[in-house]
C-alpha cells in the first residue's frame, strides 16, 4: 500500500515538473486566523456544516440512494462477494494509519465544493459502477501496470521538440499515470477487502 503511494507521489511530482512557475502562482502561506464572523458563515444556529448540510438535502432531493437500490448495485457487489463485513478490515487500515485520517481532513476544505457536482454526476454513473464491480483485482492490477507501461512508453514515444508535444506528453502521461494509479489502488483495496 505505502509502495503504490509513493509511486503516486512520484507520478504527480514529475507530471508538476513539466508546468512552468510563475512568481504569481506560488502558494502564499495560510495565515489561520478564525472569526467569529467567518465561523458564522459557515455553520448554521445549530452548528451543522452548511456545506454538508446542503450536500446532504440534494442527495435526499435527488432520490440518489433510491437509484442506487434500483440499479441493482447493491446486489452485484453481494453477487460479487463485497459485504459490509468486508470493509472492516479498511476502517482498521484507517484507524491504525492516522496519516490517511489527516490528509482526509486536511483536504475537505477542498473536496467539500466538489461534492454537489459527483452528487449530479452519480445517477449516470450507477450502471457502470454495477458492471465494475465484478472486475477481479488481478484484472484491476493487469490494467494500472498496463497503464503505468503505457505513461513510461508515451514519454519514450512521443519527443519533446515542441511545446505542443510536451504538453501532449504531459497530457498521456498525467492521464495515464492517474489511471495506472488509480487502478493499482482500487486492486489493493479489492484485494485486502475479498481476502
Amino acid at each position: 500500500m505505502k509502495l503504490q503511494v509513493l509511486i503516486a507521489a512520484l507520478l504527480v511530482s514529475t507530471a508538476t515538473a513539466f508546468a512552468p512557475a510563475s512568481p504569481a502562482s506560488r502558494v502564499q502561506p495560510r495565515v489561520a486566523v478564525a472569526t467569529k464572523a467567518s465561523i458564522a458563515d459557515e455553520v448554521d444556529y445549530l452548528g451543522n456544516n452548511i456545506a454538508v448540510k446542503t450536500l446532504l438535502e440534494d442527495v435526499e432531493s435527488s432520490r440518489l440512494l433510491t437509484q442506487v437500490a434500483q440499479s441493482g448495485l447493491l446486489s452485484k457487489a453481494q453477487e460479487a462477494g463485497l459485504t459490509l463485513s468486508k470493509l472492516e478490515p479498511l476502517l482498521a487500515l484507517a484507524a491504525e494509519n492516522k496519516e490517511i485520517l489527516i490528509l482526509v481532513e486536511a483536504a475537505t476544505p477542498e473536496v467539500l465544493p466538489i461534492l454537489p457536482k459527483l452528487v449530479d454526476l452519480a445517477p449516470g454513473a450507477l450502471p457502470l459502477l454495477a458492471s465494475a464491480v465484478a472486475i477481479p483485482p488481478s484484472a484491476l492490477s493487469a490494467l494500472g501496470l498496463a497503464s503505468l507501461a503505457g505513461a513510461v512508453g508515451a514519454v519514450v514515444v512521443i519527443p519533446d521538440d515542441t511545446v505542443l508535444q510536451v504538453a501532449e506528453q504531459t497530457l498521456v502521461v498525467g492521464l495515464l499515470g492517474a489511471a495506472g494509479v488509480a487502478s493499482l489502488a482500487g486492486s489493493a483495496i479489492l484485494g485486502k477487502i475479498f481476502k
